[in-house]
């Protein structure tokens, strides 16, 4: 795994190698099961039922990182955040902010593109029940760490989505910038802001998820001012 990670030259090389990965068991078999039993809902589609790897731009200024694929979401249509509830939010707001041309994302050919921003996840195959293991998030960390290396040249902001993406970048810190993550753990909360020295600023955002934009823990405004605080940290109009 780390080895095939460091052999990727350029996003595409990775994004293949990533739809590739078998590293583990538990996630493959749960991907692979969804992918033939389908939702009824879309019962006529092919699920992709694969890693699924980032999207967006190689000059990216602004990075979010969120969890994993949904089961019936990026696991169906194999681009991140595409086929969801959460993604529905998600690029609603990318697109307030300027971010992403158009305000939903149903398929990965519908069109959609987006400035200045890559979208990628900790872990990069639909876990069981939307909770991937410590150990799971490990074996998949090369992935995260080649991609941010990719982008390191013009990558100045990263969104972390929810706790479990805040806890997954601090190890890139090491990996790719040679710094050592802060100790203790900056504690995640939602407007959280984090500011290294040769590494890009963290901000800390609730997850997309329905469990919090149904109940009104995260709402549009909350979102805004995030990506709007993002876009001033990173220079981006």
């Amino acid at each position: 795994m780390v080895a095939r990670a460091a052999r990727a030259t350029d996003l595409a090389d990775l994004d293949a190698a990533v739809s590739d990965c078998f590293a583990c068991p538990r996630l493959v078999e749960w991907r692979e099961e969804v992918a033939r039993t389908r939702r009824a809902a879309f019962r006529d589609q092919e699920y992709w039922g694969r890693p699924v790897p980032g999207f967006g731009t190689g000059d990216a200024r602004i990075a979010i990182l969120g969890l994993a694929p949904a089961a019936h979401g990026g696991n169906r249509t194999g681009r991140i955040f595409t086929g969801d509830r959460s993604g529905d939010v998600l690029f609603a707001a990318l697109h307030r902010a300027g971010l992403a041309n158009q305000p939903t994302s149903v398929a990965a050919d519908d069109g959609l593109t987006v400035r200045d921003l890559r979208v990628f996840s900790a872990v990069r195959c639909a876990p069981p029940d939307n909770k991937p293991t410590p150990a799971e998030r490990d074996t998949c960390a090369p992935w995260l760490h080649r991609e941010v290396a990719l982008i390191r040249p013009t990558l100045r902001v990263v969104v972390a989505l929810g706790a479990f993406a805040w806890a997954a970048w601090w190890p890139v810190l090491r990996a790719v910038y040679g710094q050592r993550p802060p100790s203790p753990r900056p504690a995640f909360g939602h407007g959280a802001h984090w500011s290294g020295t040769n590494a890009p600023d963290v901000l800390g955002c609730y997850h997309v998820s329905q469990q919090n934009t149904f109940t009104g823990r995260l709402t549009p405004g909350m979102l805004d001012d995030v990506f709007g605080q993002a876009k001033q940290l990173a220079g981006v109009d």
